[in-house]
């Protein structure tokens, strides 16, 4: 099923995706992968390959709505923007937010693209 929106809850530890339309959601979950080791900067190195994965899974959406704490919002837009410029493309917006439910994702992604779309002179796809 190809989604013309998504919303995107990040942490740096693990991101649920939804993607959506008007009737359909589909959900999406990547995981950091943790590497123990002594190197130095070991840690960027694994958030690196976690954010590129959440992006390698963003593939293909149109518009995708960013979500997530300040921290986590800032370091993923900072990745994007240097690494996978493609990707930071298809974000049209950041918002931090707690941890909220699924549906109440999807409903504040719903509510942020009826406004995106109208401003940008862009009908919604149904």
């Amino acid at each position: 099923m190809s989604l013309f929106h998504a919303v995107v809850w990040v942490d740096h530890q693990k991101a649920q995706i939804l993607q959506f339309d008007a009737e359909h959601v589909q959900a999406q979950k990547v995981k950091a992968h943790t590497h123990h080791t002594a190197q130095h900067g070991s840690g960027v190195r694994t958030g690196h390959e976690f954010f590129g994965e959440v992006c390698d899974a963003l593939a293909g959406i149109a518009e995708v709505l960013v979500t997530g704490s300040h921290t986590s919002l800032a370091d993923f837009k900072h990745y994007a923007e240097k690494h996978r410029p493609a990707a930071a493309r298809q974000v049209v917006g950041y918002e931090t937010v707690d941890h909220p439910s699924d549906a109440q994702l999807v409903a504040l992604a719903r509510k942020y693209f009826l406004k995106y779309d109208r401003m940008a002179g862009t009908p919604t796809p149904t």
